[in-house]
């Protein structure tokens, strides 16, 4: 099958991976990058980091009194239009973990680019159900390649989802939003991360509330200092979310 697929390769044109056009009549042949993944010219341009201004933010849209993680920093580089708002969605939903490698190179390359380190990088856990529904974790995917570029350890596991929480895009008050991921997640006791650096990467933020809990839980298990870093988000205006 494998003879019989590079033969079709040949002769047909790929079609674009997160804009699914061919190539144009001038036979523009799009970009493969990781294996099964092809980009076209018209979303390659598209590609457009956010000012150096409006990369970082209070990791919380509405920041509250009594926070306990009150200067807890959002490293956010691209914004979620154009071909970010095109991808992020066939990522979750249309079996495109090709996507998410791609974008967590672009997104390690700019974590060089502005100087973001740390002693680990990990993921945001998926909860179990969502991981049987769509067979990978999207911000696992991005972390590790993110982690490959910057040559920072990798650890997938370190932290655990121990509470099944609802989509947090279907809930659109904020306080909700906050209660739904409390207590959702816990750091795995097999590791030891006392006066570690983490930096705690997501596909996309919104109101930071998963971030900001999944940044308790290592806080918690004695992390000296939590990054948070989210490929794409919309935080050019405070709780100008569209998503």
């Amino acid at each position: 099958m494998g003879i019989i697929r590079d033969a079709f390769d040949l002769i047909l044109p790929k079609n674009c991976s997160i804009c699914g056009r061919f190539p144009d009549a001038d036979g523009k042949i799009p970009y493969s990058v990781p294996e099964g993944f092809h980009i076209c010219f018209d979303c390659l341009s598209q590609i457009v980091p956010q000012p150096s201004e409006n990369r970082f933010f209070p990791c919380l849209s509405e920041p509250y009194e009594g926070d306990p993680l009150p200067g807890l920093v959002l490293y956010i580089p691209f914004a979620y239009r154009g071909i970010f708002a095109r991808a992020v969605p066939r990522i979750k939903f249309h079996s495109q973990p090709q996507i998410a490698e791609f974008m967590g190179t672009l997104l390690g390359n700019m974590m060089q680019k502005d100087g973001i380190r740390g002693d680990l990088i990990v993921p945001v856990p998926l909860s179990s159900s969502r991981y049987k529904e769509r067979g990978y974790n999207q911000a696992d995917l991005i972390a590790s390649k993110a982690a490959e570029v910057t040559n920072i350890a990798y650890i997938p596991d370190l932290i655990r989802r121990v509470k099944d929480t609802m989509r947090q895009t279907q809930i659109t008050d904020n306080g909700m939003r906050s209660m739904n991921v409390n207590g959702a997640f816990e750091v795995d006791d097999k590791y030891d991360i006392e006066g570690v650096s983490v930096l705690l990467v997501d596909d996309v933020a919104t109101t930071g509330h998963t971030l900001h809990e999944a940044s308790l839980s290592l806080m918690r298990a004695g992390a000296s200092k939590v990054v948070c870093i989210a490929l794409c988000g919309n935080r050019a205006v405070l709780n100008a979310e569209s998503f």
